[in-house]
């Protein structure tokens, strides 16, 4: 509620009731700035557009999840895998839904199960076969509700299928390892250093828009904070975990940091495409899991490329 002050300044005020003021970040009017009741009275978020604190504490809570589960069992950690996938999958579905795509979701829902489970069993020729019923799978289900429309629930639930939990089981190629959760940790803790290092950076020196028609608040600056503090973990981690070389450490740092970078990205041309903010909001403070996996998406099969080409495997 605006006091009679600041309803006076708007109705006198060139710009209507709320004006733009080119001065003040959120264009509001300097009555509405100084009323009791007025917009600066609402709590606004800072310049990442979330609430930090309650972020942080779900941040850290999926973390010590995530960790512990790869210390206590590998099959642990496949589960909240699982878990965390099939909650993305419905997510994307949900967002396609809204552009009139309309995935089939008990063949992308098992299909995701299979994909993550068979290639943690029986290596990338399962996750091959799975992907490939899978596509069968949903092929067959659209086609059955009939020819009219089809093709585009064809398309997104194949591009569904592929881009979230095909790309998610490179996770469980690593981790059926014998040193596979070392190699999960490592790639992980890498790819969060990329967020880590792009928002700080960002956030304090951000002043060059990357893609500001996808992403207003990425910048080169944050992308160059990125590089640095994953190449830093990258080398440490794989040195300290893996008893890898200290190059091998670097080159996964500087990949991971370019496929975070565009996982990021392409999150959020299709949240732009769709008219979304987040995919979902069962995460305080971060929206959905689709909003937390984006960069883990298509690090996956690069981190394990990387790790297995460059670092040897340690029982």
């Amino acid at each position: 509620m605006t006091t009679p002050e600041s309803r006076r300044s708007d109705r006198h005020s060139p710009g209507g009731a709320f004006p733009k003021d080119r001065h003040t970040s959120g264009g509001a009017s300097a009555a509405n700035r100084h009323a009791p009741g007025g917009a600066s009275a609402k709590k606004k978020p800072g310049r990442a557009g979330r609430d930090l604190p309650v972020a942080f504490g779900v941040g850290v809570t999926l973390g010590l999840v995530v960790l512990a589960s790869l210390l206590i069992r590998k099959e642990i950690f496949l589960g909240v895998v699982v878990v965390a996938i099939c909650c993305a999958v419905w997510e994307l579905r949900d967002g396609l839904a809204r552009g009139r795509i309309n995935v089939p979701l008990v063949p992308g829902m098992v299909g995701a199960i299979a994909m993550l489970a068979g290639s943690f069993v029986g290596g990338g020729q399962v996750l091959a076969v799975c992907f490939g019923l899978t596509c069968i799978s949903i092929l067959l289900w659209c086609l059955s509700d009939g020819p009219h429309g089809s093709m585009p629930n064809i398309a997104g639930g194949i591009f569904v299928a592929a881009y979230v939990p095909l790309l998610a089981s490179f996770s469980s190629l690593m981790l059926a390892a014998p040193d596979g959760a070392r190699r999960v940790i490592v790639f992980i803790g890498v790819t969060i250093c990329s967020d880590i290092g792009g928002f700080a950076v960002g956030v304090v020196a951000g002043r060059h828009p990357m893609a500001p028609s996808v992403s207003p608040k990425k910048s080169w600056e944050g992308a160059a904070g990125s590089v640095v503090t994953c190449m830093i973990a990258g080398v440490a981690t794989v040195m300290l975990l893996l008893g890898g070389p200290w190059w091998a450490g670097a080159i996964l740092g500087l990949s991971m940091a370019v496929t975070a970078t565009v996982g990021d990205l392409t999150e959020s041309t299709i949240k732009r495409d769709l008219g979304v903010k987040d995919m979902g909001a069962i995460l305080p403070g971060h929206g959905g899991f689709m909003d937390r996996l984006d960069s883990l998406l298509l690090s996956a099969p690069v981190a394990w490329g990387i790790l297995t080409l460059l670092v040897p495997v340690v029982a």
